[in-house]
């Protein structure tokens, strides 16, 4: 077994011996361990590659564009629109 960095033997033993499992896999819930990702434009995509059914409940994370690190195209084309508007 190899050593987590940082971490005693005993919690590395302990802690790290076990396989997760994803309680939707084992149950064989139809979902994705991608996170959704909504766009200003109502545009959705999600981070998960291959990932085709873009509805909310199949997705345990969501979030706005504009909370990504970084922002997002969409955001920037929105507030100049709003700045132009006003």
């Amino acid at each position: 077994m190899t050593r987590r960095a940082g971490l005693p033997e005993s919690i590395t033993t302990r802690c790290y011996q076990t396989v997760m499992e994803c309680p939707s896999c084992v149950s064989e819930l139809d979902h994705c361990h991608g996170t959704l990702v909504r766009h200003e434009d109502e545009l959705v995509e999600c981070t998960e590659p291959g990932c085709r059914d873009l509805d909310l409940v199949r997705h345990t994370l969501s979030v706005s564009c504009a909370e990504i690190d970084g922002g997002c195209h969409c955001t920037v084309t929105f507030v100049e629109q709003y700045a132009q508007a006003s």
